[in-house]
């Protein structure tokens, strides 16, 4: 018989997200969150308004749930479990907030440009970018930020690239969306950033629709002028990829090479080989031993549903710890170790289901790219300062490091 929560005889006193990494060990999820995760992997948590929503840790268990159709991403259900106060005005966030069908219709006219062919067709382009912000780096003065110099760049303007944004106008855009992101930013700061995306976004728009190009803009005020989309519809697509198209890579950049500084040994495989099949199993690997997306995918349960021996009863909060998932022994031993020789492919670190990162071929190609070329160019690239002082990203639902002084 399925367990349900009774809260006058059990606890939920674990007070989720924010939670501090694992003491000593920036890479590792909060012990906390994985406490039973193998005995108990769904229990009851906490969050900021006092409601207790279930805790997800499981492997299995995450992309059981994240395949169900009887879970809803919606954050305007009752239930839901939000991270933060909902801002003014609702979200902004588009289809990834959405159900189906009208999550797949919206979904639909953003894939192609995401299909994995005519992503791998832009390696020669993301290889230019990445040399030739090697070689801005290797000019310049030692020690440098690799964020500021390498990690921000290299997504940024690839995305501006695909989407038609102008690189020039870079700074807004990634100050907006850090705002966005940021969990201790107030929703009003939250909201003003996101209307201030939104705007930019329409006016780019409004020229798309005078004067298409080969991007993937242009292809959304293509659908506006089929009828398809409304142009607020477009713009706010744009908003969403703009802002997951470089927020994402760009921490995964930095934080995989800090993480590849502190394991020389792991670091000597990208540094030796040509090899882009070993290249693109690592990637894996850092996707799965980082996973730098901390908040929890959230769900709702629209009906009962019988899992691990628990009962989630319809209206009750789900939180799927994707980082803590890709730690779950059952599915790879010695889960804390970082080993590019192991088959990672399994990860959740983008999701399952549905609602899996539309963008996941752009973001491997990009670090295959970066984690291929880096090393190899800047082998004596090394750690400029202590760990101890290498600023972290506590403070928002994608984790990374604000600055990374390195030198050579």
């Amino acid at each position: 018989m399925p367990q349900t929560f009774d809260p006058a005889t059990e606890r939920a006193d674990l007070p989720f997200f924010p939670m501090a990494r694992a003491a000593g060990c920036p890479f590792d999820p909060p012990p906390e969150a994985r406490a039973g995760q193998q005995e108990d992997p769904l229990r009851r948590v906490r969050l900021w308004d006092g409601s207790t929503p279930w805790l997800v840790t499981g492997h299995a268990e995450q992309r059981t749930l994240l395949a169900d159709p009887r879970v809803s991403s919606d954050p305007d259900r009752p239930g839901y479990p939000s991270s933060v106060p909902r801002d003014p005005g609702g979200s902004s966030i588009s289809f990834i907030l959405m159900d189906d069908p009208e999550h797949a219709r919206l979904r639909r006219m953003v894939t192609a440009p995401f299909a994995i062919k005519r992503v791998r067709a832009l390696r020669p382009a993301v290889q230019k970018i990445v040399d030739g912000l090697i070689d801005d780096m290797l000019a310049g003065p030692k020690p440098a930020d690799l964020v500021e110099a390498f990690a921000l760049p290299v997504p940024s303007l690839v995305i501006c690239e695909l989407l038609g944004v102008p690189y020039t106008d870079h700074g807004f855009f990634q100050s907006k969306s850090s705002t966005i992101i940021k969990r201790d930013a107030a929703p009003e700061q939250r909201f003003a950033a996101s209307q201030a995306l939104s705007a930019y976004l329409d006016a780019l728009m409004g020229d798309k629709l005078d004067r298409p190009g080969d991007d993937l803009l242009s292809g959304l005020a293509e659908r506006v002028r089929a009828g398809e989309l409304t142009r607020g519809e477009a713009a706010q697509m744009g908003v969403l990829l703009l802002i997951a198209g470089h927020e994402t890579t760009a921490n995964m950049i930095a934080l995989g090479t800090l993480a590849l500084l502190e394991h020389p040994d792991q670091l000597a495989i990208l540094r030796e080989t040509d090899d882009r099949a070993v290249v693109a199993s690592a990637v894996e690997e850092l996707l799965r031993y980082l996973n730098i997306t901390h908040n929890g995918r959230r769900r709702v349960a629209l009906e009962d549903i019988a899992i691990a021996g628990r009962l989630i009863r319809a209206g009750e909060g789900v939180i799927l710890a994707n980082d803590v998932g890709n730690r779950d022994p059952r599915v790879f031993p010695e889960p804390d170790r970082l080993d590019l020789r192991r088959d990672a492919r399994r990860h959740v670190a983008f999701g399952f289901g549905v609602h899996q990162c539309l963008g996941q071929p752009l973001a491997r190609l990009e670090l295959e790219v970066v984690y291929g070329t880096l090393y190899r160019r800047v082998p004596t690239l090394r750690l400029a300062t202590e760990l101890e002082r290498v600023p972290f990203k506590h403070d928002g639902s994608v984790y990374g490091v604000y600055e990374l002084p390195v030198t050579w």
